[in-house]
């Protein structure tokens, strides 16, 4: 072999960039940025503006041939990536269904981020397996679910739903004599999946991903608040899977599933909810009515990242017959997978390397306790109620019955709320999304952070009021 001439042949060793001293400056210097970040979330617009959209373009190019210090690469993303932030942090986000941030739920995310636990299994990390089981004994509790029904963390609502309808595939079709899980659909028993009309669409993509085909499901007709009407439910034949919503994503409203999940369950069917939002009313007194008939079920969807507060991404579902849950979930094991005899998070879960969900949701549970979370969503559900008030006396139809944190407000014709929404969203005071509802376009405010406050939404009036004025005069 030729030795190369004037070079050593060792091999050099990879350099690290950012440790000791200047591991931690970096982080010290991300900790004071994303400080800085949330001390100025009161005093900007909401959704960024075209340049700050623009201004994104510092963070591309081609693939860096070398690295760069880690302060350096905090740096630019803070003063890149910060301003171009939807302000869903702060108090006047109205936009979909999105939480912010406990201040206790983000410390846990951070010190969880820094941890960096694999919550697969309990060998890879005890604390994060002993936290997700104590947060899903809480969560089942606050939320009034029966006792022993096993649960998981999720990355949402969706993947929830999946979850809960994988376990409900697999116990329908074992009921018909079918191993879903061995077997696969190809040749197994026809499963009738019956839905609302305002039914959301996370369940449809679950039961797309899931092979079911959301094309072939049975839609039942749903009142003006969008509760599914009992007179339309079709008799369970064979394998049936019944979806019910505890808490519509445009109006707020339940489902009557008192009524409906009696009958469902007398001829075999499987009750599933999806609650992405509306199971928390469960720990306020004063909404705990829309709640009944919800424990009857087997399966229910939820989310933390949503009422809760808790960060992103962060859901959970939970099932009555724990058996049904693991069924779905569990693989034959891996030899190189070592098992304990504590419960192994993996087991009732589709991932299986996954971050620590259940450190932020215990955080955010030990932080406010059952009368803190009582007095988020009561809290919530006022200024939606208010905010409804205010809409209605100002001469704007409010399309909803505000029972919880949703309203729907429509200013005149498909045109003027088109251009009301449009200039709201600009504006930057607050954000607030556009919906049709029931052939009718509207804007939908939903009131769900911990950091909405009355001035907020009276700040956020003042501009609604102001934009849909102008609309009117300029028609």
């Amino acid at each position: 072999m030729q030795k190369s001439r004037g070079k050593s042949t060792r091999a050099r060793p990879i350099p690290r960039k950012s440790s000791g001293a200047g591991a931690e400056a970096a982080l010290q210097d991300a900790t004071q940025r994303a400080l800085r970040y949330l001390r100025g979330l009161p005093g900007r617009r909401v959704f960024p503006g075209a340049t700050e959209v623009q201004r994104l373009q510092a963070l591309d190019g081609p693939v860096p041939e070398s690295g760069a210090d880690a302060s350096q690469v905090i740096q630019l993303l803070d003063e890149a990536g910060s301003p171009a932030t939807v302000a869903s942090a702060g108090g006047r986000y109205f936009g979909f269904v999105v939480g912010g941030a406990l201040p206790a739920a983000l410390g846990a995310n951070w010190l969880a981020g820094a941890w960096n636990q694999n919550a697969g299994l309990f060998t890879l990390s005890p604390v994060a397996a002993r936290l997700e089981e104590i947060a899903l004994r809480w969560s089942r509790e606050l939320l009034g679910l029966p006792a022993g029904s096993e649960g998981a963390f999720v990355t949402g609502a969706t993947m929830a739903n999946f979850t809960g309808l994988a376990a409900a595939r697999h116990a329908v079709l074992a009921a018909a004599g079918w191993n879903v899980e061995e077997q696969g659909l190809a040749g197994s028993p026809p499963i009738t999946l019956v839905v609302g009309d305002e039914i959301h669409v996370s369940v449809l993509k679950a039961i797309s991903m899931l092979g079911l085909g959301r094309g072939r499901v049975v839609r039942v007709p749903v009142d003006r608040q969008g509760r599914m009407r009992t007179d339309g439910l079709p008799e369970a034949t064979g394998p049936t899977i019944v979806c019910l919503q505890a808490g519509n994503v445009n109006t707020g409203a339940f489902d009557p599933v008192s009524e409906i999940a009696p009958k469902a369950k007398a001829h075999g069917a499987w009750v599933h909810i999806d609650g992405a939002f509306g199971l928390w009313a469960n720990v306020a007194p004063s909404r705990r009515r829309l709640m009944e008939g919800i424990a009857l079920a087997d399966s229910w969807a939820t989310d933390g990242h949503k009422w809760l507060n808790v960060p992103y991404d962060n859901g959970l579902v939970f099932v009555r017959n724990p058996a049904d849950l693991r069924a779905a979930m569990s693989s034959d094991p891996a030899a190189y997978l070592v098992t304990s005899d504590h419960r192994e998070p993996s087991h009732f879960a589709p991932e299986m390397s996954r971050r620590a969900r259940g450190v932020e949701m215990w955080a955010a549970i030990r932080a406010l306790g059952r009368t803190g979370i009582a007095e988020l969503v009561e809290r919530t559900c006022q200024l939606a109620s208010y905010f409804g008030d205010q809409l209605r006396g100002a001469g704007f139809d409010v399309l909803n019955d505000v029972v919880l944190n949703q309203v729907l407000v429509s200013f005149g014709d498909d045109e003027t709320n088109s251009r009301v929404i449009s200039a709201v969203q600009a504006d930057g005071t607050c954000w607030c999304g556009g919906t049709r509802w029931q052939g009718r376009s509207a804007m939908r405010i939903s009131v769900s952070s911990w950091a909405t406050t009355k001035e907020d939404v009276d700040r956020s009036l003042r501009a609604i009021r102001r934009i849909a004025g102008d609309a009117r005069h300029h028609r």
